[in-house]
């Protein structure tokens, strides 16, 4: 990808940057725009071969090759063990960027406790630990900053996939709470709040005619929001120049809600 005319943010050279799902969609985007801007990063991600892939990718148009785990994040314990190795290998982590999650539609009536756990696990509750493993090392070294992906499904009233709409409307509590108790030590935690973002994914199992109509008519801009929108507001976000920017919802959804 080019992205050469797009702004450098040189507060960020040299940070040590920890993804979640970061091997495709928007956390790809993310992944390489932060390693663009000359950044430390590792992600994690259970889709070897598509991060690997995009690792190379990285590596030759930018000349800075991220880090790749292998991580399922339902296992806290192996996103710790995850977490402490990447701050073995490149420092103490300045940004954490909690993107993995999952969307698939499903009915109230084939929810039941399995299902609803597994869903918190991919959609909530890595979010968690994710915080409390770098935030309270952020705060005694002064400073830091935790971007949560949060979702416009929740505020649209959708239907169609309940247990996602409520790990998503939960992101914004679990981000204000945080940016509570560790804002007077200098770390800063936002959520983004993506629309309807076309991804890979989406253009695959749910971006339909239908659809198509819907994205024209809800949005107050034209055209669609691509993974690189996002990774955008990532960026200012996790920079100094984002250093009064925390507790709050940065929505890019181009104008839906």
């Amino acid at each position: 990808m080019n992205l050469s005319h797009f702004a450098r943010y040189p507060s960020l050279e040299g940070k040590s940057v920890f993804i979640t799902g970061g091997g495709s969609g928007i956390g790809a985007a993310v992944t390489e725009s932060f390693a663009h801007q000359a950044a430390k990063v590792t992600f994690v991600d259970i889709d070897e071969k598509a991060s690997t892939v995009l690792c190379d990718q990285v590596a030759k148009e930018h000349g800075n090759r991220p880090r790749f785990t292998a991580c399922d994040i339902r296992k806290i314990p192996d996103l710790k063990r995850a977490i402490a190795e990447t701050v073995a290998a490149q420092g103490p982590i300045d940004v954490l960027v909690n993107n993995a999650a999952r969307d698939d539609r499903h009915a109230w009536d084939v929810v039941d406790e399995p299902f609803w756990d597994e869903f918190m696990a991919v959609s909530l509750r890595h979010m968690f630990f994710a915080c409390q493993a770098v935030a309270p090392e952020m705060a005694r070294r002064g400073g830091g900053a935790i971007i949560n992906f949060g979702s416009i499904s929740w505020k649209m009233k959708n239907g169609g996939y309940p247990v996602y709409t409520a790990a998503k409307a939960a992101v914004h509590g679990l981000t204000t709470s945080a940016a509570r108790d560790f804002g007077k030590q200098g770390v800063r935690v936002n959520t983004i709040i993506p629309g309807w973002v076309m991804t890979e994914r989406q253009l695959k199992l749910w971006v339909t005619p239908e659809g198509e109509a819907t994205i024209d008519r809800q949005q107050c801009l034209a055209g669609r929001l691509m993974p690189i929108d996002l990774a955008r507001m990532v960026l200012f976000l996790a920079s100094d120049d984002a250093r009064m920017c925390t507790g709050q919802e940065f929505t890019v959804d181009a104008g839906w809600v």
